[in-house]
């Protein structure tokens, strides 16, 4: 644990804006849509659920993000490690956060906690997608320049798309990303079930790749160390800063959308598609956010986020693995009767206030966990 330091309030505030929607307004939005039939809320329930294979919804957002901020705060974070000659420490600290961040993920995806090595999954969530990111850009950045940075992630990207195009199709069957998945991870592939003869199979219904798409994740989070750097050598000009940013924004969102016209624009398989219009969406983000709170400093009404955006680790685990709905039930079993098939909302809206109350605490105490 580490006490507060100066920080780039907006990262925290965007990255916080992240967590709040993962960890408290989806999963309680998701109890108000299934006990209502009100047209409008049955839309915004749709926004804020995956798309099925192709496209972008808003909550097809929330992941990005989380990777594209994990780039944001790199260049603030590696800039004393650049110059060093001896980087073993720097190395040190990256398979650190790599493999605790992959063991988090198997904690909350991969069954790991379950401790029967049938039902184990290597490789299925966010936060190792975050680590396998993490652990490209890191690479990049310690060794190349920012032009090479540049091209690196590029390059990432055409490396992703040359076999997945001329090895296979964008289907769920037939992409290539599926077939390194099932090659590499094998029935330690979530998905992956058993029948009565002890025998595994793959489940055709399960159709998210992570192995092979690590190479755009590495992409998506190198696009948000970018925008760290923009912003890291341009802190004394903050109106340009932020103008440079918004174009930049701009010029992903174009490319991302003609591409998109040739290669589906699908999460599932992280496409490059989606990285160009992920990113784009994210540069603006940030944008809007710096230029908000650190350029002008309007932070009014948006301060609080940064409970979550402090201890996104805790917040992401908490709301993931920890179910305290027995605490609330404990103390509001008597509304039951009176609430009827709502009371689940009231289980889930308060088993999320729980969560906030425990980082409230944490944010007010100054105890920031970090990797």
């Amino acid at each position: 644990m580490q006490h507060q330091f100066k920080r780039l309030e907006s990262l925290d505030i965007l990255r916080g804006l992240d967590l709040f929607l993962l960890v408290f307004f989806q999963p309680v939005l998701m109890q108000v849509c299934r006990h209502s039939s009100a047209p409008w809320l049955q839309t915004l329930g749709r926004w804020f659920s995956h798309a099925d294979w192709e496209g972008l919804r808003l909550w097809d957002m929330v992941m990005p993000l989380f990777l594209f901020m994990a780039g944001a705060s790199m260049p603030f974070a590696f800039s004393k490690y650049r110059t060093s000659e001896d980087k073993r420490p720097v190395y040190r600290k990256i398979l650190k956060r790599f493999v605790i961040l992959f063991l988090l993920g198997m904690v909350v995806q991969g069954n790991l906690l379950g401790l029967d090595p049938l039902y184990l999954r290597l490789y299925s969530n966010t936060l190792q997608a975050i680590a396998s990111g993490y652990l490209i850009a890191s690479m990049l950045m310690l060794h190349l320049g920012l032009r090479a940075q540049v091209a690196a992630t590029c390059l990432l990207m055409l490396v992703y798309w040359l076999p997945m195009h001329f090895c296979g199709d964008y289907t769920a069957e037939g992409n290539f990303a599926e077939m390194v998945d099932r090659l590499v991870l094998g029935r330690w592939r979530d998905g992956v079930w058993w029948d009565e003869q002890g025998q595994w199979h793959f489940s055709p219904g399960y159709t998210y790749t992570w192995v092979w798409s690590s190479l755009t994740f590495g992409a998506t989070v190198m696009l948000g160390a970018l925008a760290g750097h923009v912003i890291k050598t341009g802190s004394a000009r903050g109106n340009a800063t932020a103008l440079r940013l918004f174009a930049t924004a701009a010029f992903l969102l174009l490319a991302g959308y003609v591409h998109g016209m040739h290669i589906p624009v699908n999460k599932h398989l992280w496409t490059t598609s989606m990285v160009l219009i992920s990113g784009g969406w994210c540069w603006a983000l940030m944008a809007l956010f710096y230029w908000v709170v650190d350029v002008r400093g309007w932070n009014r009404g948006l301060a609080w986020l940064k409970v979550y955006g402090t201890n996104s680790i805790v917040a992401y685990m908490l709301g993931e693995v920890v179910n305290f709905r027995s605490v609330v039930q404990s103390l509001t079993y008597g509304l039951q009767p009176h609430m009827g098939e709502w009371y689940d909302v009231c289980l889930a809206f308060g088993n999320y206030f729980i969560i906030f109350l425990i980082l409230h605490c944490m944010y007010k105490a100054r105890v920031f966990v970090k990797i």
